[in-house]
């Protein structure tokens, strides 16, 4: 693998996503980290040479891309390689973003869109993030129809949802609301806690039980890169 130190050097690998087609869910109140952590989820992705669709939801393209760009910016600075204008390319090369507004999201639209995508052989995703969900604004069978299309796919899904400090709802495993009567459909939830100095990746949910450990992964607050904690 050309990339293979960036993939062995990333601190995501506690969370053992290599060859993992389940879904996946990051939680956070607003403005914590949630699409920083996504789109590390995706370069992480493409680096192991996966194709990712990045959807975000009421949210324009430039700023989307830009994430990436800083991101990868950041990983270059801390893991030089040989050729940095290559590794860029070739993200842009393996990631598509798809914009859909407020409102309008759902599995039929989505389904569409990407039938053309694939059946055109325009772009073919192993894994799709989707940031922007409102979680509040749908219900089991709805995000049930989402996971069973994914799955018909053969992708795997990582969504983001906001969190609020006003309402205490949470499920036994801790999945707090919007998502604690949700949680059954995702193998993996990661929920981001501002401490004093960083910011904890907790893991609530582990290959669809509740998770008794912690993955001693926080996010740096002056990068938002993922890092190992002592």
């Amino acid at each position: 693998m050309e990339y293979e130190s960036l993939v062995k050097q990333n601190p995501l690998r506690v969370l053992k996503l290599t060859g993992s087609k389940k879904m996946g869910l990051i939680m956070a109140r607003t403005g914590v980290g949630k699409t920083a952590l996504l789109v590390q989820i995706a370069l992480d992705s493409i680096l192991r040479g996966n194709r990712v669709l990045h959807i975000s939801i009421d949210e324009n393209l430039d700023k989307t891309k830009l994430w990436y760009d800083d991101m990868l910016q950041v990983i270059l600075q801390e893991c030089p390689v040989a050729k940095p204008q290559e590794l860029i390319d070739m993200v842009r090369q393996h990631r598509m973003i798809m914009t859909f507004k407020e409102g309008v999201f759902d599995r039929a639209r989505l389904e569409e869109r990407l039938n053309d995508l694939i059946q055109q052989n325009i772009f073919t995703p192993d894994c799709v993030v989707i940031d922007g969900f409102d979680f509040t604004d749908t219900d089991h069978a709805k995000l049930e129809d989402i996971k069973s299309l994914m799955e018909g796919l053969d992708v795997q899904a990582w969504f983001s949802a906001t969190s609020h400090r006003e309402d205490e709802r949470v499920s036994p495993s801790g999945v707090p609301a919007p998502c604690h009567e949700l949680d059954d459909l995702f193998e993996n939830v990661i929920l981001l806690k501002p401490e004093q100095n960083h910011i904890l990746l907790e893991i609530l949910r582990e290959d669809g039980k509740k998770s008794e450990g912690n993955s001693h992964l926080g996010l740096d607050p002056a990068t938002m890169m993922v890092r190992q904690e002592e």
